[in-house]
């Protein structure tokens, strides 16, 4: 008789906290490594009890849940002190920077305008699951999107994109795949990009990152640089000496023939027909923000809102009955002008996913753009 055969593995599962963890998607990765979310060994759940500990000991008590912890851990190695600072440093600048009142309030109504001069979107999702972000590089002019916004309201505008990829765009991928997804993946088309342009495309990507890495770790799941001028490959053969190889290996520099490498990891269907897809969403991608967080089935309205919901519900139900907002486009008269400060400088920080592990770099500012720290940002970044 044969002998029975031996029993199922208990499936990973990450250890929640009563307290701070309180999910409505899954919360196990598809990355079968330690230090990610259901594959984490003693070791490190001990660290990330002894961070929390710690953070609440400092007086902290939002974003202190597993996940958010791990993320910072895994930017720093697991090194307790130095994942610790980084939050610290992180929950900072967002009372400096107002973080939180923008996402509430933030409207970016010049969006359709500053898209005829610099391209950034998200765009449904790869094979994986992830948002897919895309941006285009060669049709960026400081001249004429100046006449348009400032530097501060597209910082502000990168900030409030972050926002979403965490909450709700993430956790709606997660519950349609079945399965944590902490990451997305971006498109970067250079087409248009001369070789005389390089140095200040890069520019703007070494300042993205700063803001990237230091507050928006883990974000970045694989990044492609398609239409990539002569001599892009050879730049980033020297950017990419300044950048963690985790990251290096997560970045592709593509040619005019990208289309093949694309379409094995974007489903045709959800891959915008210019980049040799089949998708041709009605107002345009671009503008559509398709996606599961767009789906009804998937998407929750983010932790922030749902919490003022339940303080305030006379207040929720007025709002749900309210028209949805279109980033405020539609609500712009006819000729009247858009925000603009004349002679205001900055840089042109497109919105981003977050970076993985590497040293902290100094925090983005608006000025003019130019190179920081050599480092290539993780974009969506990836946001």
């Amino acid at each position: 008789m044969a002998a029975p055969p031996p029993p199922k593995a208990a499936a990973p599962t990450m250890k929640l906290d009563e307290k701070y963890d309180h999910y409505d998607y899954p919360t196990t990765s598809p990355t079968v490594a330690p230090g990610h979310p259901g594959h984490t060994t003693p070791e490190q759940d001990a660290q990330v009890y002894q961070l929390r500990m710690q953070l609440e000991q400092m007086g902290f008590s939002e974003r202190l849940d597993t996940l958010t912890l791990l993320r910072f851990l895994r930017a720093r190695k697991f090194d307790v002190n130095l994942a610790k600072q980084m939050f610290v440093d992180c929950e900072k600048w967002r009372k400096e920077f107002g973080v939180d009142d923008l996402v509430r309030n933030f409207d970016y109504h010049e969006k359709p305008q500053v898209f005829e001069y610099y391209t950034q979107y998200y765009h449904k999702t790869d094979k994986d699951g992830r948002p897919v972000y895309i941006e285009h590089l060669g049709k960026i002019d400081l001249n004429a999107l100046y006449k348009i916004t400032t530097a501060e309201r597209m910082l502000q505008n990168l900030v409030v994109e972050y926002e979403k990829v965490s909450d709700p765009r993430l956790p709606a991928c997660s519950r349609k795949a079945g399965q944590l997804l902490e990451t997305c993946c971006t498109i970067m088309d250079a087409k248009g990009v001369g070789v005389t342009r390089i140095p200040s495309v890069y520019g703007y990507l070494k300042q993205a990152s700063a803001i990237s890495q230091n507050y928006y770790p883990e974000r970045l799941g694989r990044l492609y640089v398609i239409n990539a001028p002569w001599g892009f490959s050879s730049a980033f053969s020297v950017v990419k000496g300044f950048l963690d190889p985790v990251t290096v290996e997560k970045i592709h520099i593509l040619g005019a023939s990208y289309q093949k490498e694309l379409l094995a990891q974007i489903p045709a269907e959800n891959l915008p027909e210019q980049f040799g897809g089949l998708c041709k969403c009605d107002k345009g991608c671009q503008l559509s923000d398709m996606g599961p967080w767009q789906e009804e089935e998937w998407t929750r309205p983010p932790k922030w809102q749902r919490e003022e919901s339940s303080k305030h519900p006379a207040q929720a139900v007025d709002a749900a009955a309210a028209p949805a907002s279109t980033d405020g486009a539609a609500d712009k008269k006819e000729g009247e002008p858009l925000t603009h400060q004349p002679g205001e400088q900055g840089s042109v920080v497109p919105p981003p996913v977050g970076a993985d592990a590497g040293t902290a770099q100094k925090p983005l500012v608006a000025e003019p753009a130019v190179a920081e720290n050599g480092q290539v940002r993780e974009t969506a970044a990836a946001p």
